[in-house]
């Protein structure tokens, strides 16, 4: 077989992949990697875009474009896109403190620049005019992560051993079930953490 047959075979089978993904949802390129070399795949993705069956949202990103009869034109999120991004990369995400700070009630203040704790290198992410900043942590912020246990942690690293008093712990505390508090006091943790939150239990 030719080199040209190989990239039509390649292209072929992109396209078919393509149909049969839903409109308005991202995907990483990489998802095709088994079909062919990384040059055919990138001429295969770059025809589809030129004849409008994919549209580019950034770097490596795709989707099938989406029209509503509302809005026109359907836009990624700037998360969605995040998520397909570190999902292929292997990261695992964390809420970054201050907005799970602001999630349990003990501050107002939203994040001027949307930002989430990663496993991966600190950077950031654009969508169109939308950006979203990673910090590589430790993995002990990222225990438990998208979970309502890690939400607690990463608030509780956040808040630091000087704002940590017992009406703040009683409050975040109660966000989590018997269950959960388990799962918490397992985690690997700071000394003042572990001590504060032996303290709260003993209040309850």
């Amino acid at each position: 077989m030719s080199n040209t047959d190989c990239a039509l075979s390649v292209s072929t089978r992109i396209a078919q992949r393509v149909k049969r993904l839903p409109k308005g949802q991202p995907f990483c390129i990489s998802r095709f990697a088994e079909l062919g070399t990384r040059g055919a795949i990138a001429k295969a993705v770059a025809r589809l875009v030129s004849r409008g069956e994919l549209e580019r949202v950034t770097r490596g990103v795709y989707m099938r474009p989406k029209q509503s009869k509302y809005i026109g034109r359907v836009r990624s999120s700037p998360l969605a896109v995040m998520e397909v991004i570190t999902k292929a990369n292997g990261e695992t995400i964390q809420m970054h403190g201050a907005e799970a700070v602001r999630r349990l009630g003990l501050s107002t203040q939203m994040q001027v620049l949307p930002t989430f704790y990663t496993s991966g290198s600190t950077r950031e992410i654009k969508v169109g005019n939308a950006v979203i900043r990673l910090r590589h942590v430790s993995s002990d912020r990222l225990q438990h992560a998208s979970t309502k246990v890690g939400m607690v942690l990463t608030a509780l690293y956040y808040i630091g051993k000087e704002g940590l008093s017992k009406q703040v712990i009683s409050k975040i505390t109660s966000a989590l079930s018997s269950e959960e508090l388990i799962k918490l006091r397992a985690c690997k943790m700071p000394k003042w953490m572990r001590s504060a939150l032996t303290l709260a239990a003993k209040d309850a």
